[in-house]
C-alpha cells in the first residue's frame, strides 16, 4: 500500500531534521523521536481492508459464542432462566460456575448457529426481559459476593415495536445503573459484536477488553452509512470512518486490553480461543483482587464520566 501524504511528509520533515547540525545547544533529539514515533504508529495502523476484515470476523457464524465459552472455561456450569417477571429472554444467559477455581456470576448474549435458535435467540437481540435478567445476575453476584464476567456479543438491543413496548431503554439504562452500583469485581469482554447500548448494558465494568478480532460501536457500520449516504452497501467505508475495531478502541480508551484469537480468527480454534480468553479473564480477576468494594464502584463510575470527554 502506499504511503500517504501525510506520511510522505513526515517523513520528508524527519529528514530534514536529521540532516541539521546541532547548533547553539538546540536539542533536535526529542523531535525526531516525536516524529519516528508517529511513523511508526502510521506503519502499525490497520487498513480499512483490515477493519472490514475485523468487522466480518466478529460476525462469522462459526465464531464461538457465550456458551461455547462458558462450556470450556467453567467448571460446575449451572444456567439459570427467567427474568422473574414476564419472560426468559434467549439472547442473554446467566449462570453460575467456576473459572480457575474462582466461583463467578456469568452475564453474556448468545446468538444461534441454525435458523431455529437464531429466531429463539432473537439473533443475539436481547428484549427489556433480557436486561432484566441481567440485572437479576448482577444483584445475585453482591448477594453472593462472587465477581461478574460478562461476554459482550450483540449487533444491539431488538428494534421491534414489542420491545420499545416493554420499556427498552429503559431496561438498558436500569442494567447500566445496576452494574455501576456493583461493590464486586467486573470483567466484560466483547467477543464478537458490540453494538451500542445493547452491548454497554452489561459491559460497565472495572476492565473491558476485546478479542482481537471483535468490534465495538456506537451504531453497525451498515447504519451509520445508511444515515451519511443513504445507502448501506457502503458499510466498509463507514467502518474505515469510525473504526470499531479493537485497536483503535484500545487507543481511544473505550476498553483496557485485547485479547488474542488463534491464527486466522477464534472460529479456527473453538478451545484455543476459550483458553486465550480465559487466561486474559483470570488476569484481570487477579489485578482486581483486594481492590475495596467502595473504590472499585468509584474508580467503575469516574471511569465511565470521563469517556467521550473531549478536552
Amino acid at each position: 500500500m502506499p504511503p500517504s501524504e501525510h506520511e510522505l511528509r513526515l517523513r520528508e520533515r524527519l529528514s530534514r531534521l536529521k540532516s541539521l547540525p546541532l547548533l547553539g545547544g538546540a536539542k533536535l533529539s526529542g523531535e525526531l523521536e516525536r516524529l519516528q514515533r508517529q511513523l511508526e504508529r502510521i506503519a502499525a495502523e490497520p487498513t480499512d481492508e483490515e477493519i472490514w476484515r475485523s468487522v466480518q470476523l466478529a460476525r462469522h457464524e462459526q465464531r464461538p459464542y457465550t456458551l461455547d465459552y462458558a462450556e470450556r472455561l467453567l467448571d460446575d456450569w449451572f444456567e439459570l432462566h427467567g427474568d422473574r417477571g414476564l419472560a426468559d429472554d434467549g439472547a442473554m444467559v446467566i449462570g453460575l460456575g467456576k473459572l480457575g477455581g474462582r466461583t463467578v456470576t456469568l452475564v453474556g448474549q448468545q446468538k444461534g448457529r441454525d435458523i431455529q435458535e437464531r429466531t429463539r435467540r432473537q439473533f443475539g437481540m436481547p428484549y427489556p426481559e433480557g436486561y432484566r435478567k441481567a440485572i437479576r445476575a448482577f444483584e445475585l453476584a453482591e448477594r453472593l459476593r462472587t465477581p461478574v464476567v460478562s461476554l459482550v456479543d450483540t449487533p444491539g438491543a431488538y428494534p421491534g415495536v414489542a420491545a420499545e413496548q416493554h420499556g427498552q431503554g429503559g431496561a438498558i439504562a436500569r442494567s447500566q445503573a445496576a452494574m455501576a452500583r456493583l461493590t464486586v469485581p467486573t470483567v466484560a469482554c466483547v467477543i464478537g459484536e458490540g453494538g451500542s447500548g445493547g452491548a454497554v448494558a452489561i459491559a460497565l465494568a472495572d476492565r473491558v477488553l476485546m478479542q482481537e478480532n471483535a468490534i465495538y460501536s456506537v451504531i453497525s457500520p451498515e447504519g451509520c452509512a445508511a444515515i451519511l449516504w443513504r445507502d448501506a452497501g457502503q458499510a466498509q467505508k463507514a467502518a474505515a470512518a469510525f473504526k470499531p475495531d479493537a485497536r483503535h478502541c484500545l487507543e481511544l480508551g473505550v476498553i483496557d486490553g485485547i485479547v488474542p484469537e488463534p491464527e486466522g480468527g477464534a472460529h479456527t480454534d473453538h478451545d484455543e480461543a476459550a483458553r486465550l480468553l480465559g487466561e486474559s479473564l483470570r488476569e484481570a480477576l487477579d489485578e482486581l483482587d483486594g481492590v475495596p468494594g467502595e473504590e472499585l464502584r468509584r474508580r467503575r463510575r469516574a471511569r465511565f464520566r470521563s469517556l467521550g470527554v473531549y478536552a
